[in-house]
């Protein structure tokens, strides 16, 4: 069997994604890409990969800046993630896709999809940044653990942005570490938080998002908490899901009812 783990070239930037190709699709019609959050890496997706790639071509970078792929010493701008991703999405010649986006990666679609609407088919919104304005405890300790990126640090910000700390085992907390240990790691995950919070925002934008858009939230999310939903009514297709005891990242915490949601909202 093939990895699925690829690299390309992307205006010379080396980027690392995973790639399951599911050869019973139409890759034109039945592509999903998948946008990790801030600090995160394609594999934060792993416990609902196998589920999705039954029934689509699946696509999951490593976003320029995290993970494993190049970090430039660029200023990390929501247009130079969009355009990255624009330029990421023709090397691979992929034309229309639905997309799942958590967090920053959320943000990160929410802004491709305005300024792509053709290209997208269906978006998925995991908890996504781009309307909270002021930072909260568990966002500061996650801060904190990409700056400072000790096993208690981290640790403690995984087990807190759970709903349920058994959950984080040590090869999530032990990756994190040696992620933001790499060269640059620090400053392109200070550079895009800083540029969250001095763009202009979702809000006033989403009202463009046309087409059918899936919101999924933790009910005990306390990095982005769950009140953040009601920004995104602006979009006129919304529908709104919450997952009781689970916490920011309903895709870890509860992989097996995030993927029934996803698949359903998907074959509609």
């Amino acid at each position: 069997m093939n990895t699925p783990m690829k690299l390309i070239d992307v205006n010379s930037y080396n980027i690392r994604y995973l790639h399951y190709a599911n050869r019973d699709t139409s890759t034109k019609k039945n592509t999903l890409v998948l946008l990790h959050g801030i600090g995160a890496s394609s594999d934060r997706w792993s416990n609902v990969l196998p589920a999705l790639s039954k029934y689509y071509n699946l696509i999951v970078p490593d976003i320029i800046g995290f993970g494993y792929s190049d970090k430039p010493t660029i200023e990390y701008t929501m247009d130079f993630f969009v355009s990255f991703f624009e330029d990421f999405l023709r090397r691979l010649k992929v034309e229309r896709l639905s997309i799942i986006g958590s967090s920053f990666g959320g943000y990160l679609a929410a802004e491709f999809t305005v300024r792509n609407p053709g290209k997208v088919n269906k978006l998925i919104l995991a908890a996504p940044a781009g309307a909270m304005r002021t930072s909260t405890r568990i966002l500061d300790q996650y801060i904190m653990a990409a700056l400072y990126p000790t096993y208690e640090n981290t640790n403690r910000a995984f087990k807190d942005m759970a709903h349920e700390p058994a959950i984080v085992d040590e090869d999530t907390v032990r990756d994190f570490m040696n992620r933001m240990r790499l060269p640059n790691a620090k400053y392109a995950f200070m550079s895009t938080l800083l540029a969250m919070r001095d763009s202009e925002g979702l809000i006033g934008k989403l009202s463009r998002i046309t087409i059918p858009t899936l919101l999924i939230w933790g009910e005990n999310d306390r990095m982005i908490p769950l009140a953040y939903s009601k920004e995104y009514v602006e979009i006129p297709n919304n529908q709104l899901t919450v997952i009781d005891n689970c916490g920011h990242t309903p895709f870890v915490e509860k992989p097996a009812e995030f993927n029934d949601i996803v698949l359903e909202f998907l074959k509609e």
